[in-house]
């Protein structure tokens, strides 16, 4: 199949790179604002350039890959669904809930797939946990931790437009804390602080935060995003329930150092790269695209399941900012 793609910066160039190594993909066509990064793209994977998106739209493609800026999401998504191309399109859906909802409206009922990029869904452990709390083999959930560390901040101009820790960060908390468990958030409580980086605060934002979600079943489940951590890019999820406990992420790469004595373990090199941590799981998320585009299979997160972990994110936005518990219904439109 003929796949295009929007956006080259780091993480649109990363899927272009997956994309040729796919047996299903035979040909990509390409468009970005840098003549630079087409000039790459054509050089390195034998892409076709064009123009603009609506040229790419026009070439003949069977399927779209999104990984621009956030604020072209919308148009980019909706230019897609007219022209009735299948879409995948990196989070979020929007920079804001209410943007998000109306490319929802437009998208309902258009006949045509659209796929929002959350990677953990198709990492082999986060695979596994889910798989093992819908078999009921760790009984009735309790807690859940969802721990995101990233080794260093993003770049000012990056935290400038991001919207927030909980926006851009702990929405992968969210997402995932919902996919594995299967059930629904109804109320957040947030706390921040800043203990690095100036301009974070200077933006407004918090450089390491924490978050309570009540879930609907009356499970809690434990947030944890940070700026700042040395060691690696630590991503870890734990589920505790009346039968048994699992986690995930507890592998030889884990940032993390033990300091119990005669304990090995971690003992390889810590992940300090969410593209390294994650490549397996890319490479499965833009797999099971191209399987949406053949029609064999329908979207594997939804703009409806997206608009989900943005609201919690929205949700504890607003806690964060009001100090006080915050329903979900307050958030929704």
């Amino acid at each position: 199949m003929r796949i295009g793609i929007m956006g080259l910066g780091r993480i649109g160039s990363f899927h272009a790179e997956t994309l040729a190594g796919l047996d299903g993909v035979n040909s990509l066509v390409v468009t970005d604002r840098v003549a630079a990064a087409v000039a790459t793209a054509t050089e390195r994977f034998g892409a076709t350039a064009t123009d603009s998106p609506e040229a790419l739209l026009a070439a003949g493609v069977d399927g779209v890959v999104i990984a621009a800026a956030t604020d072209a999401h919308p148009s980019l998504i909706l230019a897609a669904v007219r022209a009735g191309i299948p879409v995948f399109c990196e989070k979020p859906v929007a920079r804001g809930v209410e943007e998000s909802l109306e490319v929802l409206r437009a998208v309902e009922g258009s006949g045509v797939e659209v796929h929002i990029g959350y990677n953990r869904r198709f990492d082999a452990g986060f695979a596994a946990a889910r798989r093992a709390v819908l078999s009921g083999e760790l009984g009735d959930l309790h807690t859940v931790r969802s721990t995101t560390l990233d080794p260093a901040p993003p770049p000012p101009a990056y935290v400038a437009v991001s919207g927030g820790i909980f926006r851009d960060c702990g929405v992968h908390d969210f997402d995932i804390v919902r996919w594995v468990t299967g059930r629904e958030v109804v109320e957040v409580y947030a706390t921040g602080g800043n203990r690095g980086a100036e301009y974070i605060r200077e933006a407004g934002d918090v450089d390491t935060a924490s978050a309570l979600l009540t879930l609907d079943d009356g499970t809690i489940a434990v947030i944890s995003d940070s700026r700042h951590n040395a060691r690696g890019h630590d991503v870890r999820l734990e589920l505790h329930g009346m039968k048994d406990s699992i986690a995930v992420g507890l592998q030889d790469r884990l940032p993390l150092r033990s300091v119990e004595p005669g304990t090995t373990f971690p003992a390889g090199t810590p992940h300090t790269f969410f593209m390294d941590r994650f490549a397996d799981a890319y490479r499965a998320e833009l797999t099971a695209f191209t399987e949406v585009v053949a029609g064999t299979r329908t979207s594997p997160c939804t703009v409806a399941d997206a608009i989900e972990a943005s609201l919690t994110a929205e949700a504890c936005t607003l806690s964060l900012r009001e100090h006080r518990p915050v329903r979900l219904d307050e958030v929704r439109k």
